[in-house]
């Protein structure tokens, strides 16, 4: 063991289940933005942000704002989408993802889940799709692609939009794609978990010139940039905008983003050396043609297993390991109406656990929390 690995009192040090990766550059920049970024350099790291990042995607136009759920809500409301609309979208979700669809008057349909990628699945979202379905979200859950041909060509075929909720998929792609670029719009998330962090934080993405000013209209209290009075607003806007010494921290994630994809893939990498042998454990996939950025690794148990989610948490807990659940169907919580035909979406949780993965995360910890896996599996042979 290392001297991270243990206390004075040789109990096992804490693991977290994940925290940022700041370096230097990211407190230059910080502190730039706190000294000087005020007045008519207010918006210079935000604006750097968003061209960089859309940069990085390969879009036409990057908003940066207050969170992927803001980043959300202002696409669907720039799309237009209100009471008596539809949006399907996976029930395997968080919250923040349906959110935005009942605040702006909307209904969610939930469908199911694949079992391999924990991504929605094309066929029951093109069979959920009604006279009001207005959209299908595509959430890349943990970093698994949702199968964007299949998508997009529900989408042309009946008219509606794909929306990708890449809050957790910063280095994964399609082919070529980079996760976020594909549909009608994008979004993501830089909350502290997240890969890339600005603390709080989101982007919206889009190669669509109209929808972003409309998004940009919407996001600065429906302030028209060609309206020449000043405190004009022209529509009922929102204030999802991103501080400017928030952005100074994205800017220097957004330098380092192909060293902080890559720390995520090693970490995989290792889970994978040491779990990958293990009967009856599976851990997130890759399917050919695709690329996982591997936000959250994940190990879910074979059903014959018997190993379950309460089980892993009190494993984890007892050796100070902070692991997480993955994701409670959201037909499961109490401001929906339960629907136990999404099969997967209500099993797989019951049976899954989210591993540790930080950039700096040292093999020794990885160790410790394969170790909790191969006891508990070991035990049930």
């Amino acid at each position: 063991m290392t001297a991270s690995d243990t206390r004075d009192d040789d109990k096992p040090a804490p693991i977290a289940y994940t925290r940022p990766s700041i370096s230097d550059l990211e407190v230059e920049y910080a502190t730039d933005a706190a000294r000087n970024g005020w007045g008519p350099r207010c918006y210079d790291y935000i604006h750097r942000f968003e061209a960089g990042f859309a940069a990085h995607l390969g879009v036409g136009r990057a908003i940066a704002t207050s969170s992927c759920t803001g980043a959300m809500h202002l696409g669907l409301a720039a799309l237009g989408i209100g009471p008596g609309d539809e949006v399907i979208l996976a029930d395997t979700n968080w919250i923040a993802t349906a959110a935005p669809i009942v605040h702006l008057g909307a209904t969610p349909v939930f469908v199911d889940i694949l079992p391999d990628t924990w991504c929605i699945d094309p066929a029951l979202a093109e069979a959920a799709i009604t006279p009001r379905t207005k959209a299908i979200i595509a959430t890349h859950l943990y970093g698994s692609m949702c199968d964007m041909d299949a998508l997009g060509e529900i989408g042309r075929k009946h008219g509606i939009a794909i929306i990708e909720d890449a809050a957790e998929a910063i280095g994964s792609a399609w082919g070529a794609r980079r996760a976020g670029s594909m549909g009608t719009f994008g979004t993501f998330s830089f909350h502290g978990t997240k890969t890339v962090t600005t603390g709080e934080g989101g982007m919206f993405a889009t190669s669509d010139t109209e929808l972003a000013a409309r998004v940009d209209q919407l996001a600065n209290h429906g302030r028209d940039a060609c309206e020449p009075r000043q405190f004009f607003p022209t529509v009922t806007g929102y204030k999802f905008k991103m501080a400017n010494v928030q952005a100074a921290i994205g800017c220097a994630q957004v330098e380092r983003i192909a060293e902080l994809i890559a720390g995520k893939r090693r970490i995989m990498t290792r889970y994978q050396s040491l779990l990958g042998d293990l009967d009856g454990v599976t851990l997130n996939a890759e399917p050919e043609g695709t690329t996982n950025g591997y936000w959250m690794p994940t190990a879910v148990f074979a059903p014959d297993t018997g190993i379950t989610r309460e089980r892993l948490m009190d494993a984890f807990r007892a050796e100070a390991i902070d692991a997480r659940v993955f994701f409670w169907p959201l037909s499961s919580l109490p401001m929906f109406e339960d629907d136990p035909a999404t099969i997967n979406a209500h099993d797989i949780p019951n049976r899954a656990i989210n591993l540790p993965s930080y950039h700096d995360m040292s093999e020794g910890d990885q160790d410790r929390v394969a170790s909790v896996i191969r006891k508990l599996r070991n035990r049930r042979r």
